[in-house]
């Protein structure tokens, strides 16, 4: 007994053992994943809550186009009844009056009604319903590339601070060797103690400046997390490495674009398809004014039993003598509707005229836009080439002041104040290179691009 509890308990072990390895192999691949922009595209794609919804959308005009297609068919129902009167009253047979008589009755009846014409609103409520499903997928088109650059400029974002956050680490690392040498020059009694503290003030400095770009690429990181709504706790991204724009990426003229977008975006679809939806809405109501045709078929029976009958049938033989058929033909002529089709079809009318109206604005908005973004990418590249030529000239001012500063001829605030200006021509530099690319992007959203490449 003892034997095989001992077996037991070491098969368990074995088992939470290789159950514990498992969770931290999983945890460690978890930790290491780092996550492409392709991949935060296609995920936030795939689980944004809005694109979710859109997509049960579609499925609610699925089942609109089923009902519309319904219309097109009979409605056929059936019935039946068991009743029992007391006192004065007809027999549902006979049509006989009979007093004070219980009777008890039964019937059914299957009817048949279908509708021949009505001012063609099946057909054009039909037309309607598949009109709304293309709307609805075209939205969620448009939804999807809003998406898409949004993540793209905070998977930007989390680089251009990765970027910024090297280069404050490299300068820290450069503060400290400039301490080391510092107080290697004083102990040979070339430099005065007192820049000792200055040097050691500016390492402090740009360890604190360490710190805020780490803040700042923990905070992009959060962000692209909650955008793709992804637990924060070990996410991270593959880093790009962003080669230096060129002006070969700026479009030389803007009138493709204008003219690609005004063709091919999802809002201008949207609208135009607007347009299409209001006047079907206009053709329904017209219907109103038109006679509406149906037609009807009904079979059924009847029996009754009360103590009066003479003669009475069985059950089954008096339902097969009094089922008959009956057939009905009705037309509505509409006379006066009290007002109703004429201030549905002004109220259509004003709508289609509204929805014209969204299509211009829906036009000058894209105009604006796109105008906008290739104003803003020509000033971002002119702002990179002067940030360019900046950094070309600070690193060649700084290295004078350092060579001027090793040999005793310039003060430590002296080179402090050229370094400074350095780190700044470097931050311009990342700044208004992925502020470039960024724009750049934005203009290939317009022209149909893929964002990820």
């Amino acid at each position: 007994m003892k034997k095989r509890t001992m077996i037991n308990f070491k098969r368990h072990m074995k088992l939470c053992l290789t159950g514990c390895m498992l969770f931290f192999v999983f945890s460690s691949f978890a930790q290491d994943k780092k996550w492409t922009l392709q991949e935060c595209v296609n995920h936030a794609l795939e689980h944004n809550i809005q694109v979710q919804q859109t997509e049960n959308s579609l499925l609610i005009n699925e089942q609109d186009i089923l009902a519309a297609k319904g219309d097109f068919l009979p409605s056929v129902s059936g019935s039946m009844g068991q009743r029992m009167s007391i006192g004065s009253g007809f027999d549902p047979v006979s049509n006989e009056r009979i007093n004070n008589q219980t009777t008890h009755s039964f019937n059914y009846n299957l009817s048949v009604s279908q509708n021949v014409f009505n001012g063609f609103r099946t057909l054009n409520l039909y037309k309607q319903s598949r009109l709304n499903q293309e709307i609805t997928n075209l939205e969620l088109a448009r939804i999807k590339d809003d998406i898409s650059l949004n993540v793209v400029n905070a998977y930007l974002n989390v680089l251009f601070n990765k970027e910024n956050l090297q280069t404050a680490q490299a300068q820290n690392e450069f503060s400290k060797k400039q301490l080391q040498q510092v107080k290697e020059l004083v102990d040979a009694g070339v430099q005065p103690r007192a820049n000792i503290f200055d040097a050691e003030a500016t390492l402090s400095r740009d360890s604190q400046q360490v710190t805020i770009a780490e803040n700042n690429f923990n905070l992009s990181l959060l962000t692209l997390s909650q955008l793709l709504q992804v637990p924060f706790n070990g996410f991270n991204v593959e880093i790009i490495n962003v080669n230096t724009p060129s002006e070969a990426l700026l479009y030389n003229d803007i009138s493709p674009i204008l003219n690609y977008a005004l063709e091919n975006r999802n809002e201008i679809k949207i609208a135009k398809k607007n347009i299409e939806n209001a006047e079907l809405d206009t053709e329904i109501s017209k219907s109103g004014y038109l006679p509406s045709v149906n037609f009807g078929y009904g079979f059924g029976s009847v029996w009754s039993e009360s103590k009066n009958d003479f003669i009475k049938q069985a059950y089954f033989r008096e339902l097969d003598l009094n089922k008959g058929h009956n057939f009905n033909l009705n037309i509505n002529i509409p006379i006066f509707s009290r007002f109703q089709n004429k201030t549905a079809v002004a109220k259509a009318k004003i709508r289609e005229a509204n929805n014209k109206l969204g299509l211009d604005q829906a036009k000058l908005d894209l105009e604006s836009n796109i105008q906008r973004a290739y104003t803003d990418a020509q000033a971002a590249l002119k702002a990179y080439i002067a940030a360019k030529r900046s950094l070309e000239s600070q690193e060649l001012a700084f290295g004078n002041s350092k060579e001027r500063y090793d040999i005793g001829s310039m003060t430590s605030f002296d080179l402090e104040q050229a370094r400074v200006q350095l780190i700044n021509s470097q931050s311009s530099l990342i700044n208004a290179k992925y502020d470039f690319v960024f724009k750049t992007k934005v203009l290939d959203f317009y022209m149909g691009k893929s964002l990820t490449n």
